[in-house]
């Protein structure tokens, strides 16, 4: 394990935890968001969910640890947002420089 981040996830995170809505141009036009088990459906979904829950909710992730998983990338840390607060995993599913699926779960 480490706290390398790759490519796309790494600019993804700067992004996000730069509240910058360009993050999302790193999903698929059919990607998945998988929150907790609420499935949000490509971009405008995913969009809409991020106003609200990730990226308009000011969020920041502290890494902690960074694997590679039979599922795709696993990035382990606190979340802190105005939405939800704690130690939180998410793992990245990636083909080539798009983010297909991404999965949060308890960290």
């Amino acid at each position: 394990m480490s706290t390398q981040i790759p490519e796309p996830v790494a600019t993804f995170f700067d992004r996000v935890n730069a509240h910058d809505e360009g993050a999302l141009d790193a999903f698929a036009d059919d990607a998945v968001v998988d929150d907790w088990g609420r499935e949000f459906l490509g971009r405008e979904e995913i969009a809409a969910w991020s106003a609200q829950e990730f990226i308009g909710s000011k969020g920041v992730l502290t890494v902690e640890s960074v694997e590679d998983t039979p599922d795709g990338v696993r990035v382990v840390g606190d979340w802190r947002s105005n939405h939800a607060n704690g130690p939180s995993a998410f793992t990245f599913a990636v083909d080539g420089d798009t983010i297909t699926r991404m999965t949060i779960r308890e960290g």
